[in-house]
């Protein structure tokens, strides 16, 4: 399948905080930043709000950080007109727009957009941007602090009693079979709020899972390399957020693939016990 992309660097008035809303600026040697966001059939308004929210992410970064955006849109048939990219490659000093014509899932759309990156740390999440700023950065500042090669948030209680039921019934039940069956160093392998380092995003384009589960694909082939560190980081959920309903058909697909890994970590511990 062929993807289009297209990129721009163009001078930028940054949409930042009021230096006294802002906190104390880091003085860590900066690093680039790829943000990576897939898209399919977003919520209306969905292009300010990705400026909004890089503009709050910004002033939590090292002075001087560059961030750029990588948008790959997975298929969308509605909400994406050329006038939102346009708005973003007016606004943004690093902007890359990826899109193919089918619906493919969101594993297959981070591992096109992780393809085309170049920055040493990369990060990605959701559209509309779920998760509190300070999150994201630090996600980013345990990368940069070369302690970790994957950083995986992870969610606190409160966070499944916004959750609708079936939601959380299906979450709660994986992070059980993560925690039980596979033994995964994180149980919380879907929270959508990750990073890697260049040695976890050559490991992350390994993947093959394109859908709900590609997150946890990615946790169990870190957890079978001894040299892949892995660090789990609580993030806070912005109030407010849609969820999505999960889809039945997309749920039992899912239950082959994680199938899949699990009959794949049965054969791992095989050849350890040799």
């Amino acid at each position: 399948m062929s993807v289009i992309c297209s990129s721009t660097l163009v001078p930028f008035t940054p949409l930042f905080l009021s230096p006294a809303d802002s906190p104390l600026p880091l003085t860590a040697a900066t690093t680039p930043l790829a943000l990576i966001v897939p898209c399919y059939n977003p919520l209306p308004g969905w292009a300010p709000n990705v400026l909004e929210s890089l503009a709050r992410l910004q002033p939590l970064l090292p002075v001087g950080t560059e961030v750029h955006l990588y948008l790959v849109n997975d298929g969308s048939a509605q909400s994406v007109a050329a006038a939102d990219v346009e708005l973003l490659r007016a606004a943004l000093p690093g902007f890359t727009y990826l899109t193919y014509p089918a619906n493919r899932g969101k594993g297959y759309a981070l591992r096109v957009g992780a393809a085309a990156t170049h920055e040493p740390i990369c990060l990605f999440t959701d559209i509309d941007f779920p998760y509190q700023e300070p999150s994201v950065a630090a996600v980013y500042r345990t990368l940069l602090s070369g302690k970790a090669d994957l950083a995986v948030g992870v969610r606190d209680a409160d966070y499944y009693v916004h959750v609708p039921k079936a939601r959380r019934r299906v979450s709660n039940l994986l992070r059980g079979l993560t925690r039980n069956l596979l033994r995964l160093p994180v149980s919380d392998t879907q929270c959508g709020l990750k990073g890697f380092n260049a040695g976890g995003r050559d490991l992350f384009l390994k993947t093959t899972t394109n859908r709900y589960l590609f997150d946890l694909e990615l946790i169990f082939l870190a957890s079978r390399q001894k040299q892949m560190r892995v660090l789990a980081v609580p993030v806070e959920l912005k109030p407010g957020v849609v969820f999505s309903a999960l889809n039945p058909r997309i749920l039992l697909t899912e239950g082959s693939t994680f199938m899949r890994i699990f009959l794949k970590s049965l054969a791992t511990g095989r050849r350890k016990k040799r």
